[in-house]
């Protein structure tokens, strides 16, 4: 069983790198293989589909297919857009701060849902290529997730496991994105600096352009702003409410559907299913590893590799959740290390520096591949859509090495604060 669940997720992967088959094929028909050839039932493959993801998914879709309709997401594009007089470099370092900012404090996903359409909408304005804008999106919204408490799923069962604050996560992971955003907007500016050069736009364009004019409901952009305020406020607190993130985003999706009088047929047909299907087939395909105690054999020899030394152990734990988690979904692999993290902690070792190197490396490590995260494939679908295709290869060009260069980054940093020799 263990050697047909490996098959089938490195087929998978492979035929998803390669692009001759979809990646939802792929991953759908790699959920199948396991099912059919006994390795899980069909009952326990949807066990490993996290709903609460694919819940938060759904319901910001459609919150955002129906809020786009009122303008408002091409009203800021144009705000922002004449703020900075149509500088295109700005533009995109405004919104990467914005998209980092934003992911600290809701999930990743929602906040690429509502900044991707407006990167959109500047660059048709201004006739370039909005694929450098996204992409630097993509990356920050991983970045912003590690941050906080919060800000990434991982973080949560960390700090829930460990007993750390929201405050914790500001000073230890929170101070390491601040060099790490810094890092990347200069990767930015190099690889795509031609790109977006000034001197290739017309910005008079812009400059002419009156934001008003781009609201065509004010009423329906008011209520989503009210309800996108809850929505923040909700995601902020969900946990001290008891209440699932999936349930808020699904309220906030049935709300609009009802206040906002737009077509419903539309608003859920604008739902990106493809890529819902994609994240349910490959839940399970990773599902196959976990149930075949593949996972935790890996999380167990990472930890008997560093025979028990601390400074090697926090960076093995560092490194190969990154790595891992540019492939892997980070949720199972994080679930796996708690537990061994915890008993190395009853036999009476400081684990303190091992919380920040998972969380760093399995937040940072989304960033590796195009499937690492949730964001990256969202934002990468939501591109390809409006015909600007962002490639599993072409996302690895830029993705991977910013992943690696963060990685550094956080070495040092945990190096230099936890001096455990």
């Amino acid at each position: 069983m263990k050697i047909i669940a490996v098959a089938v997720f490195l087929i998978v992967i492979l035929l998803i790198i390669s692009e001759r088959v979809h990646r939802t094929a792929a991953a759908m028909a790699g959920a199948m293989v396991l099912i059919l050839t006994g390795v899980m039932s069909a009952d326990k493959a949807l066990s490993y589909i996290d709903f609460n993801t694919i819940g938060v998914l759904v319901g910001m879709m459609i919150f955002v297919a129906i809020v786009r309709r009122s303008g408002m997401f091409e009203y800021i594009a144009v705000r922002a857009a004449k703020a900075v007089h149509g500088d295109p470099w700005k533009i995109m370092v405004a919104f990467t701060l914005i998209t980092a900012v934003l992911s600290a404090i809701l999930d990743n996903v929602t906040t690429v849902l509502l900044v991707g359409p407006m990167s959109i909408a500047i660059a048709r304005m201004l006739k370039i290529d909005p694929v450098p804008f996204l992409m630097g999106q993509i990356l920050a919204s991983n970045v912003g997730g590690t941050a906080t408490l919060i800000g990434d799923p991982p973080n949560i069962m960390i700090g829930s496991a460990a007993h750390l604050s929201f405050m914790d996560f500001l000073e230890n992971t929170g101070f390491a994105v601040l060099f790490i955003l810094a890092v990347l907007i200069l990767l930015m500016k190099i690889v795509y600096e031609k790109k977006i050069e000034m001197g290739t736009v017309d910005t008079s364009a812009i400059e002419k352009l009156d934001p008003s004019k781009s609201i065509t409901n004010r009423a329906l952009m008011r209520k989503g702003i009210i309800v996108l305020i809850c929505v923040i406020v909700g995601f902020m607190f969900h946990d001290k409410l008891g209440i699932e993130s999936s349930v808020i985003a699904l309220t906030a999706a049935a709300v609009m559907l009802i206040i906002g009088r737009e077509d419903v047929n539309e608003a859920i047909q604008d739902v990106e299913w493809t890529t819902i299907l994609f994240f349910m087939s490959l839940f399970v395909v990773v599902g196959g590893l976990t149930e075949t105690g593949i996972i935790k054999e890996l999380a167990s020899k990472i930890i008997n590799a560093t025979d028990g030394h601390p400074m090697v152990t926090m960076l093995v734990l560092l490194w190969a959740s990154a790595l891992l988690s540019s492939i892997l979904d980070n949720i199972p692999f994080v679930a796996t290390l708690i537990p061994l993290i915890l008993a190395m902690q009853a036999d009476g070792m400081d684990v303190t520096s091992f919380w920040w190197a998972i969380s760093l490396g399995a937040c940072l490590g989304g960033n590796g591949t195009m499937i690492g995260a949730s964001a990256n494939v969202v934002l990468s679908d939501i591109s390809t859509k409006h015909g600007y295709p962002i490639t599993f290869k072409s996302y690895l060009k830029v993705g991977m090495p910013f992943m690696l260069l963060s990685i550094v980054i956080s070495t040092v940093f945990l190096v230099i604060k936890f001096d455990i020799m």
